[in-house]
């Protein structure tokens, strides 16, 4: 089993940083790759971003690219979410989740992780 804690969101205003941190423990030996989702009031789950293992490869939803960073550091086991710029419309809970499957592709979709965090609030008030 694997646990995924994020942490880092927040009330911001509209322009403003926030840094997401997902700290994962439990099977941290096996390489993972790593995304972020987010879910807004009413909406369905969607693809932020996502990091492959050896941290060489990203790949961003065209809605944060040139926004947001997505960022890895294995010694710690913890991947980031750097969001700049934010807008009104980026407010959703942000989840962090693993894929022990293909720790080298860059997966987008929801089904293709295997375990979640439980979610952090990210609120950009304009």
């Amino acid at each position: 089993q694997v646990q995924l804690v994020e942490s880092g969101g927040g009330l911001v205003q509209a322009g403003g940083s926030l840094r997401l941190s997902c700290a994962a423990s439990g099977r941290t030996g096996s390489k993972y790759a790593m995304g972020w989702f987010r879910q807004a009031p009413g909406k369905e789950r969607e693809f932020v971003a996502a990091i492959s293992w050896s941290g060489s490869g990203t790949y961003y939803a065209d809605s944060v690219k040139g926004r947001f960073t997505i960022s890895r550091d294995n010694a710690k086991n913890t991947v980031y979410l750097q969001m700049n710029s934010l807008k009104p419309e980026d407010t959703a809970v942000y989840y962090c989740a693993a894929s022990f499957r293909w720790p080298s592709r860059l997966q987008i979709g929801a089904d293709q992780y295997d375990y979640w965090g439980q979610g952090t609030q990210v609120t950009v008030s304009s």
